[in-house]
């Protein structure tokens, strides 16, 4: 029988490509959480209203810019008021930028926007809901082990982030921006898993693999859907042992 992945999901950057896909699925599955928040800097976007037209009853698209601290709290407050007294349980922070540069192609600038998107705005959102997931993990007073169904944070990652796996890789894709970041994301999974054990709620960073949408081209060998439909399986199945680690779309484990 089919068992429900969660009550309550953010997923942030949901208004196109593996964003839009986990919603998308998440609506779709037999057992869909009751809540699904749809964060979308433009929440008029046509796709992300398209399917919260079709999936009125369960997802709300709400207005979230990653990089503001003000969209971020105003956001917080829209989610918990929609929850009334109920705790959120899982968080995909899957908002991300990817400027591909080689090293005389980047300058200050680029590494600070894809820092700020990368980095700073999964810290900023683990930040202010982090009250929300504590509230969802204490509705299982009974239950000691983590799991995504209780209280997690999912932070999208990638291989390239990878310090040991970059010998392998560095020359068919440089992008220091992008592989430098999500270095940084991973540390941040890191302190959020240690910093937040406590509470109950597990923390850790997934690849999506190498994916079809407007970021990853044409030429990659997964679709959005086959890459998300992996994706929902390890998800659902995250224990307390994959708290502070990096695991891919199939659940193979990425050594930092």
């Amino acid at each position: 029988m089919a068992s429900r992945i969660c009550d309550s999901v953010l997923v942030t950057g949901s208004n196109r490509g593996i964003g839009l896909e986990l919603v998308r699925q998440l609506a779709d599955s037999p057992l869909p959480p009751v809540q699904i928040f749809a964060g979308c800097r433009d929440p008029n976007g046509p796709r992300s209203q398209e399917l919260a037209q079709k999936h009125h009853d369960v997802i709300t698209v709400v207005q979230l810019d990653t990089t503001s601290p003000t969209s971020i709290a105003e956001a917080s407050k829209l989610v918990e008021a929609k929850l009334k007294g109920k705790g959120l349980n899982l968080i995909i922070n899957n908002a991300g930028v990817n400027i591909p540069g080689s090293l005389v192609e980047t300058g200050k600038q680029e590494m600070v926007d894809v820092f700020t998107t990368n980095v700073v705005g999964p810290m900023l959102i683990a930040k202010d809901f982090h009250p929300l997931l504590c509230k969802a993990a204490a509705q299982f007073p009974h239950q000691t082990s983590m799991s995504c169904s209780r209280s997690a944070i999912i932070n999208v990652s990638t291989l390239l982030s990878s310090i040991k796996r970059c010998p392998e890789n560095f020359s068919v894709s440089p992008m220091y921006p992008y592989r430098v970041s999500k270095a940084a994301l991973n540390m941040l999974t890191c302190c959020l898993a240690e910093d937040f054990r406590k509470d109950g709620i597990l923390v850790m960073s997934l690849h999506p693999g190498w994916v079809q949408t407007e970021m990853g081209g044409p030429e990659a060998p997964l679709t959005t859907l086959e890459s998300i439909s992996s994706m929902l399986k390890v998800i659902t199945s995250l224990t307390e042992k994959e708290s502070g680690t990096l695991l891919d779309w199939e659940g193979k484990n990425i050594p930092w």
